[in-house]
């Protein structure tokens, strides 16, 4: 049973296990800090297909191919996927995914778009809409920077605050935990997913492509503040709150921005961005963004934590920048989203 806490927080009665989950990386993320957490490194930047876009979805089919066979089970027995991507149209996800067979949802939250998968896969199944449903999401360096910025042929320099986007997918299997297909051992192991906070859209006027930091801040700030208004918890309550893709500029502005609302997160918040690569000796300039560098690094590194009990408890935060590659021509501004997952050990 779903409950509602306060605003716009949901709490999961009975919480959702992420019982299988898996990442593929490109060959730039497999030089960073988790080059051996990753299930799959794809070398080719083009997958041995002809374009960008081909390849991403390539990444995706390769994700949810481990994801299922970690899980022990067949695409049949997935009842909904949802899965979205940075490309028009989502077409990375639609491309990559038909051949599997399972009934589709696109999803598009930009670089939110990994725990906007999860709570929309968590709905489902605590609603019993489905037993199992899966989350998939990526991004790729190559397709990105020509959709939205300039084809790397270009040799445009990037400014100081841009952010490079991670080469990457990552899928989850999200089970209902009375799935009576899945077994009791797993039930003991599987993180948790005990809460959600869909996030409102906020918009401060930057209009900037190259400093995504400064964009998204504000929505992770605001989606944070109303999780604690509403479920009257505070940071100490988490062993670490993850951001998806602020970078080094927009993690520094949000712990600014948390503060002047009372609550300190300099403790115990680290960013994805800053995790998946080793921003002093990889040509990164402000970190890591994009839909596949919250998705791999929760893959990769937070997930396992839990089940390891590293940690007990953390909130998972993806921010997303809600440009278009018409919206930045138009000179419009970058409005910007983020969604919250809390995630628990087995156990708590």
């Amino acid at each position: 049973m779903i409950k509602r806490v306060g605003k716009y927080t949901l709490k999961f009665t009975e919480p959702p296990l992420i019982t299988a989950f898996a990442s593929v990386a490109g060959k730039f993320e497999s030089e960073g800090p988790l080059k051996d957490n990753f299930d799959k490194i794809i070398y080719d930047s083009h997958a041995q297909k002809d374009t960008f876009e081909e390849a991403e979805s390539t990444f995706q089919q390769e994700a949810l191919s481990l994801a299922l066979s970690k899980w022990g089970s067949k695409a049949e027995e997935v009842d909904f996927v949802l899965a979205g991507d940075l490309l028009n149209q989502c077409i990375a996800s639609s491309f990559g995914l038909k051949a599997f067979g399972i009934p589709f949802l696109g999803q598009y939250g930009a670089c939110s778009t990994s725990a906007q998968n999860l709570i929309m896969a968590a709905i489902f199944t605590e609603g019993k809409a489905a037993k199992v449903s899966a989350a998939v999401t990526s991004s790729h360096y190559c397709s990105a920077e020509r959709q939205f910025r300039f084809p790397l042929e270009y040799g445009a320099v990037r400014t100081p605050t841009s952010q490079r986007t991670v080469t990457g997918s990552a899928a989850f299997i999200v089970e209902n935990p009375t799935n009576p297909a899945k077994s009791s051992k797993s039930s003991l192991i599987c993180p948790e997913i005990t809460a959600a906070t869909v996030g409102v859209i906020c918009d401060q006027g930057v209009k900037d492509a190259n400093n995504m930091g400064a964009a998204m801040a504000p929505a992770a700030a605001s989606t944070l503040k109303t999780y604690f208004d509403d479920t009257g918890k505070s940071p100490s309550d988490f062993d670490m709150i993850f951001t998806g893709d602020l970078g080094k500029v927009g993690s520094s502005l949000f712990s600014e921005l948390m503060g002047h609302t009372g609550y300190d997160i300099r403790n115990n918040h680290n960013d994805c961005g800053l995790m998946i690569y080793d921003i002093n000796k990889q040509d990164v300039h402000a970190g890591g963004s994009g839909c596949g560098c919250g998705a791999c690094v929760l893959s990769a590194h937070i997930l396992p934590s839990l089940i390891a009990k590293k940690y007990r408890k953390v909130l998972y935060i993806a921010t997303g920048a809600l440009l278009s590659a018409t919206s930045g021509t138009q000179g419009a501004t970058i409005p910007s989203i983020a969604h919250l997952v809390e995630l628990s050990s087995a156990g708590g």
